[in-house]
């Protein structure tokens, strides 16, 4: 895939200095390893991720699992196998409403929760925002409890007493106007329904009945059989709903751009200041930054710089592999950023910043859900690329569960590393911040010496030695 003359090449800093948890808050808590990459290959990014690595634009870091404050779990969605849930569904409605009809919903509509932000989550890393692994995004916490069961009685248990008190009501009040005529229960002349006549129907189902039974006559009577009835309980796919926008709409309101960050292509020069304008009001407004900390070398540093290698391959998609923008252009203009990086097995998202106007629109979930669908895109091109990673899931933090939405996904096993449906682990957290996802204690032996990884580290005295890391 990469040239021969590929490396990836890197400074190692160690994990030894606790710093401030953006979770938890907690002032020394946060432990990880990370290391400064001058260069990587996306095959090797590919295997550290899998390894429970991440990247801030150059510096590359793994949570000391045992020892941080808030532990943090690699997670991927299997994209090929995601429908939308009820929550993605409202939100998608609620984009192409906006497109369709113009009518962008009020700050807090119908009790759902603004997309939920995490300051300062990452390590030691200069530009001190919101690090690249969080995602910000819409629904928060994953309904993992169950309801009470003696409350959920009682609530049938009141209902079918309901339902039973109506019908035996009602059956008296029937055997009062039979047996009496005349009885003061009775309903007054040309009121109620007359039980001579069959129970009224929708006009609309009758008109499909009517319609049915005529092509039934004619079909026999030309000798064709009937055709089996149509399923239309399929459920739409994600493409459909997200289409929907699309097709309602009379102009080509929303547009999504895909241009290369590393090495900058021209479409993102020429949109660079643009864009930057959107994260600096981003900044300001979510993280309360002031108005001369978000500037345009952090900007650069934080979310444009990249040490993945553009490379491109034969069976790999037709842009290739690296560091991307997706833009999300509406009326001209952009409102939302998606920040990815395309890997040989996966789309990685790293972070999302959006225009301050538009946050009634949950642009973190529905960039999330293009992201998904545009996996599923690559994977046409592309068979193995298949998974879309959400970065990290951090249990013990609320307002990052939402990540567990996006399902069928999986966690990895921090000693192990071998992946574990979401569903298996919620228990598993639910009792400890960190667990052994796996339980099976065989699992991963295989692994147990390390992955080894392309990789060079520069010392001070440019002196350069081979080296792995687990």
């Amino acid at each position: 895939m990469a040239g021969n003359n590929s490396y990836t090449i890197v400074e190692y800093f160690g994990g030894d200095d606790g710093y401030r948890c953006g979770y938890c808050k907690n002032d020394k808590g946060n432990f990880s390893h990370g290391m400064w990459s001058h260069s990587m290959t996306v095959q090797d990014y590919q295997d550290l991720i899998d390894r429970g690595w991440r990247r801030s634009g150059k510096y590359v870091y793994k949570p000391i699992m045992k020892k941080t404050c808030c532990p943090q779990y690699t997670i991927r969605c299997h994209a090929l196998n995601f429908q939308p849930s009820k929550s993605h569904k409202k939100i998608l409605k609620k984009m192409n409403k906006y497109i369709s009809k113009g009518d962008l919903p009020a700050a807090q509509e119908d009790g759902e929760p603004m997309d939920s932000v995490c300051e300062d989550a990452g390590p030691r890393e200069p530009t001190k925002v919101c690090q690249s692994d969080l995602k910000v995004a819409a629904r928060a916490d994953i309904k993992n409890e169950i309801p009470n069961c003696s409350a959920a009685e009682e609530v049938q248990k009141n209902s079918v007493d309901s339902t039973a008190g109506s019908s035996e009501n009602s059956q008296n009040d029937s055997a009062s106007v039979s047996e009496g005529g005349t009885d003061a229960k009775a309903p007054n002349p040309g009121l109620g329904a007359d039980p001579s006549r069959p129970p009224s129907r929708k006009a609309k189902d009758l008109r499909k009945e009517r319609r049915l039974q005529k092509d039934q006559k004619r079909q026999h009577g030309a000798g064709v059989s009937p055709p089996k009835p149509a399923h239309t309980n399929q459920p739409k796919t994600l493409e459909e709903f997200i289409n929907e926008s699309l097709e309602n709409s009379s102009s080509d309101r929303l547009e999504v751009r895909l241009v290369r960050s590393n090495p900058p292509s021209p479409q993102f020069k020429a949109s660079f200041d643009a864009s930057y304008q959107v994260y600096k009001l981003y900044q300001m407004a979510i993280h309360k930054d002031p108005p001369d900390k978000p500037s345009e070398s952090q900007f650069r540093r934080f979310l444009c710089d990249s040490p993945l290698e553009a490379e491109h391959s034969p069976d790999g998609p037709e842009m290739g592999y690296g560091s991307f923008h997706q833009q999300y252009w509406l009326d001209g203009r952009i409102v939302a950023v998606g920040v990815i990086d395309i890997l040989p097995t996966c789309v990685s998202s790293v972070y999302l910043y959006y225009h301050p106007d538009f946050t009634s629109l949950s642009l973190g979930s529905y960039s999330a859900l293009r992201e998904i669908a545009f996996t599923r895109k690559l994977q046409k091109q592309s068979t193995k690329l298949c998974y879309y990673y959400l970065g990290f899931y951090v249990h013990s933090c609320p307002k990052m569960r939402y990540k567990g939405q996006y399902r069928p996904a999986d966690l990895l096993c921090p000693e192990s590393y071998t992946w574990v449906s979401v569903e298996q682990c919620i228990p598993l957290l639910n009792n400890s911040r960190y667990a052994r996802l796996n339980q099976d204690p065989d699992a991963g032996k295989s692994h147990q010496s390390g992955v080894k990884v392309n990789m060079w580290r520069q010392e001070d005295n440019c002196e350069r030695d081979w080296v792995g890391y687990t």
